[in-house]
């Protein structure tokens, strides 16, 4: 078993499926149901939620930067609780964490906590992103993947990993099996930000961006199988 102890990326707009808003509670209960079939191998998985699909970005030019990047933490919480309502109708043990304290529904991110519930075999959702400000759900997956001692992180995208330009636009994209984390940084693919990737860089953790729309494709990865593209 290559990897052991997974962090997964999951952006809000997978959770909104073909609405592109909201949440598709049909769509993460099938995304629920492939993290399950990964547990039950005995892998250990935390998850970090985006909230791209109830807020992106400052609603106008006046609005306070750290206001905008809290209402969107409370995007992050709302996608964790969802995705964790899923996990408890399939029998999934798991645990919401967020990196704000709200005691009513979530417990506070505690690293050593969050470990011991990976070693029980249960999932852990990460809420809120960092739980501060001008930081983002990418910066948080990387630092969540550091803290935990992650063996790799996985980002869940639509597409089926990274290109040299945007393959729907231009015919000749080219599609890298594997990258550099300098050449990520050096030739600026917009795959995750650059606190993101040079935090991956620093404590030597593999990125694996994949396409988890196409069916079966979690554990493919997990297992080490060629799908999308590998960053190391």
């Amino acid at each position: 078993m290559k990897y052991k102890r997974i962090l997964l990326k999951l952006s809000g707009e997978v959770l909104s499926g073909e609405k592109g808003h909201g949440i598709d509670f049909e769509r993460t209960l099938e995304i629920a149901e492939e993290i399950k079939e990964c547990v039950e191998l005995g892998f250990e998985i935390g998850i970090v939620v985006g909230g791209g699909n109830f807020w992106r970005g400052k609603s106008n030019e006046y609005m306070d930067r750290a206001t905008s990047d809290y209402i969107g933490m409370l995007g992050t919480v709302m996608n964790a609780l969802a995705l964790g309502d899923a996990f408890k109708q399939i029998n999934v043990p798991v645990r919401v964490q967020t990196g704000v304290e709200m005691r009513q529904i979530a417990e506070f991110y505690i690293k050593d906590r969050a470990i011991r519930h990976l070693e029980k075999g249960r999932v852990v959702i990460f809420g809120c992103g960092t739980g501060s400000p001008f930081f983002s759900t990418d910066t948080a997956s990387s630092l969540r993947a550091a803290e935990i001692n992650a063996d790799i992180l996985m980002k869940a995208t639509k597409v089926d990993g990274i290109y040299s330009k945007d393959p729907k636009k231009y015919k000749d994209a080219k599609k890298y099996d594997n990258i550099t984390y300098i050449d990520v940084l050096n030739k600026k693919i917009n795959v995750m930000d650059k606190t993101a990737i040079t935090l991956c860089m620093e404590e030597k953790i593999p990125i694996l961006v994949f396409n988890i729309l196409e069916k079966g494709n979690l554990k493919k990865g997990i297992l080490d199988e060629k799908i999308g593209t590998l960053v190391q």
